[in-house]
């Protein structure tokens, strides 16, 4: 029963679904929508988009049913912008191309999208544009994928900038933004920018690798590299951003003061130089864009004749300031060696002006790749190419020889034929190889005659007998060999193998460091704060953590090395004192602002109980000071002890034990074997060695570095000679002076007097100044 009624409601669901979408078609319509009759022509139908779509934009029309009414006045522009839509529309009252039972066959597996999991339903039926199929056809034509990106789009970016259009299916800015891309579009794309479009939804690692993480989204690409649009998509700012994508010195600004200079480059730079002269003070768009695309080939100048201080340029060359004028100037600067004026400059026009003047009359060999392209390798008996070449010494003017030369280039122009120059001082190899081994070319210009025969640098050539002076029998000998090779290839007899040309206008090695160190960094500038963020932030994420790591660590090294110094450094007073001598301690400000807290020291005993807690396992930064005692002498030396470090219970970082010298003598003996100097240990066969006596020793000990400071009692002149009767004794034993005969046991000199000088010690101790011996491990207390 549950079956039947969830069948009648599926059914309910899907009649009411049919309902709505006759009723839909039924009220759509797109000549209503955009106010035009059924006879209109394109024109009329443009026009009338136009008006309604600047009158409903969303961005404009604060109006709840803006955007409704703008996806309606796309999709009726749609429908009556493409004929063949139009006329569907108009016989069967649907634009779509699904007529006729065969042609919605074969589309069915592309109009229909899995929802749930077993319900399907067609996008189409609800006549909503979001459908990339349902979209204009010119996003189509410029779709991209990978291979495609990778292979034509990223190398053809180092001639011409790409605009990319990211979008997807279900996107309504992409509809938004539709009508300006359409205009855009064709616009830039009259001038020579390259356009794309990426679907996200379907190249998903094309636009991952774009870095484009939501739609739509607008890119640049030039020169391989990915830059985006951040601004609102309209006309002026998607054209602006194409121009900022355009490196800043494509084109010099030339006036009467700079044009001699411009020009004479010719020289220096082995290219052809253009000249646009133009009424707009902005250098137009078009001719940015010829100039990146030939920068490497020509140099390019503009003129705004009406600028005051250009007047000289344009009389010199008679220049028609109504009309743009396009001038290319070769070796000569005097006169232009070809000129094209027209009001509407078309960019096949100026392609074609610009590819038939790329090249000086004679240009220079610089490079290899310049060498190739002057002089290809023979393909065919019909595509021989023949190189005439004038090997020359490098002058600032020209020479002679050259001008001679030049003007022979200039009445010989042929297709078959090429004149170039080299300097033969800079490519030696190049010029020896040509020239024959006689002393009647030394210091002196030669021309060889020269065919390639494959790119290893075979060649074969003719090289004139006699040295090139540029008179008029040299004229009348080469013409004389370029009419004969006509007929007879076989007058070049020589064969050699060329050594490769090197670069000569290649910069030099740190300013080619210093070029790639700059783009790298404004490529990851680029990358981290503008283009692809999300793919940076786990190196950033490393990156930081690496930092606070290593100034965590820095920073607690630092505190726990100078945490005595900053709670215990002596003021500057007490520091003046101990330079004139004065041995006992004064305490100033600084140690009277360290008032002990309480009325009494608290002195713990250090067993095996309190080992690990007040020593093996002390804070860093935290000391234990231990006071080594006996049984007989523990009350008067703790009394002694208390009041010579009262004063300096106010420190944190300080704590105060005493150790029983009676239970823990190897503990002791062990500690004091690292520091010999200090306190030197008898040998233990000695028979007095069980005899020594540590009592009044203190040690500061340092538990997490591993270190202790030795303070040793001292001894008076009485006890030195009382020492001194006693041979057998070691020297560091303290003796007391007895009331009959000196003996080599303890006096009874008072137990007291062992720490008169503890204080002291203990300013020392917080200063940091006194001597620490370290040690591999605390030994355990037994």
């Amino acid at each position: 029963m549950e079956v039947r009624k969830l069948s009648i409601s599926w059914q309910f669901l899907i009649v009411l679904v049919l309902i709505l979408q006759i009723l839909s078609a039924l009220d759509f319509d797109p000549y209503r929508v955009l106010g035009v009759s059924r006879t209109a022509s394109q024109a009329d139908i443009k026009k009338a988009y136009k008006k309604l779509a600047r009158e409903w934009h969303p961005d404009k029309n604060k109006d709840p049913g803006a955007e409704d009414k703008f996806i309606q006045i796309s999709k009726a522009y749609e429908i009556l912008s493409n004929e063949e839509k139009r006329s569907n529309y108009d016989q069967y009252g649907d634009a779509g191309e699904n007529q006729g039972y065969q042609k919605q066959q074969q589309q069915r597996e592309y109009r229909f999208r899995h929802f749930h999991e077993n319900f399907y339903f067609d996008e189409s039926f609800f006549h909503f544009p979001f459908n990339s199929e349902r979209r204009d056809s010119i996003d189509e034509k410029y779709l991209l994928h990978f291979s495609h990106y990778v292979n034509e789009v990223v190398p053809d970016s180092f001639k011409k900038p790409y605009l990319i259009k990211i979008t997807s299916d279900w996107c309504f800015s992409c509809i938004h933004i539709e009508p300006v891309w359409k205009e855009v579009v064709q616009e830039l794309e009259e001038l020579g920018v390259g356009i794309g479009v990426v679907h996200a939804g379907y190249e998903r690692r094309l636009a991952h690798h774009l870095g484009a993480h939501s739609t739509p989204s607008i890119l640049g690409i030039i020169n391989g590299k990915i830059s985006f649009f951040h601004n609102a998509v309209v006309r002026e700012n998607l054209r602006q951003f194409v121009e900022s994508l355009l490196p800043g010195n494509l084109v010099e600004k030339v006036t009467n003061k700079n044009y001699v200079r411009f020009l004479s480059g010719w020289q220096q730079e082995n290219k052809p130089h253009v000249l646009l002269f133009d009424q707009t003070p902005i250098v137009p768009l078009l001719y940015k864009l010829t100039a990146f695309a030939y920068k490497d080939y020509l140099s390019f100048g503009y003129v705004y004749v009406g600028l005051r201080g250009t007047e000289e340029m344009t009389r010199r060359y008679n220049i028609n300031i109504y009309a743009p004028t396009l001038l290319v100037f070769k070796e000569h600067i005097n006169k232009p060696a070809d000129v094209i004026q027209a009001r509407g400059m078309k960019k096949q026009i100026i392609d074609d002006f610009i590819t038939q003047n790329k090249y000086l009359l004679a240009a220079r060999l610089t490079s290899q790749k310049l060498f190739h392209e002057f002089c290809p390798v023979k393909r065919s008996h019909r595509q021989r190419k023949y190189c005439v070449v004038l090997l020359t010494a490098e002058t600032t003017k020209l020479s002679k020889p050259f001008e001679a030369f030049l003007s022979f280039a200039l009445a010989n122009t042929q297709d078959t034929v090429r004149f170039v120059h080299v300097y033969s001082n800079r490519q030696q190899e190049f010029a020896d190889t040509l020239l024959p081994d006689s002393e009647a070319f030394q210091g002196k210009s030669a021309v060889s005659i020269l065919e390639r025969r494959n790119t290893a640098g075979r060649v074969v050539y003719k090289t004139l007998e006699d040295p090139w002076i540029g008179s008029e029998s040299d004229k009348f000998i080469l013409l004389g060999y370029l009419d004969q090779l006509r007929k007879d290839p076989a007058l070049l007899s020589s064969e050699a193998v060329l050594p490769d040309l090197t670069d000569e206008l290649a910069p030099v090695f740190l300013l080619r460091w210093f070029y790639s160190a700059s783009n790298y960094i404004s490529d990851c500038w680029d990358s981290i704060f503008h283009n692809n963020w999300r793919e940076m932030m786990p190196l950033l994420s490393l990156i930081f953590s690496a930092l606070f790591i290593l100034f965590g660590t820095v920073i607690v090294q630092a505190f726990s090395d100078s945490n005595d110094e900053r709670e215990s450094s002596p003021p500057e007073k007490e520091e003046a004192q101990e330079k004139t001598g004065k041995t006992e301690p004064s305490f100033t400000k600084e140690n009277s602002s360290k008032i002990p807290k309480k009325g009494f020291v608290e002195v713990t005993e250090l067993t095996d109980v309190t080992y690990t807690s007040n020593l093996v396992r002390l804070r860093p930064g935290h000391m234990n000071v231990v006071l080594i005692l006996s049984n007989s002498t523990k009350t008067s030396l703790l009394q002694k002890f208390a009041l010579e470090v009262y004063t300096f219970t106010g420190s944190s970082c300080l704590h105060f034990s005493f150790l029983s010298l009676d239970k823990h003598r190897e503990w002791l003996e062990y500690l004091l074997e690292f520091a010999q100097d200090a306190a030197p240990i008898p040998n233990q066969y000695d028979k007095h060695f069980m005899e020594r006596d540590y009592t009044g020793y203190v040690l500061a000990l340092n538990g997490h570095k591993k270190y202790f400071c030795l303070f040793k009692p001292q001894k008076t002149v009485e006890e030195e000679e009382a020492i001194g009767s006693c041979s057998d004794v070691d020297s560091s034993l303290y003796l007391g002076e007895s009331r009959g005969k000196p003996s080599c046991g303890l006096g009874s000199r008072p137990i007291k007097g062992k720490l008169s000088k503890l204080s002291l010690w203990m300013e020392r101790l917080l200063e940091g100044s006194l001597q620490r011996f370290y040690i591999p491990s605390w030994p355990e207390l037994d």
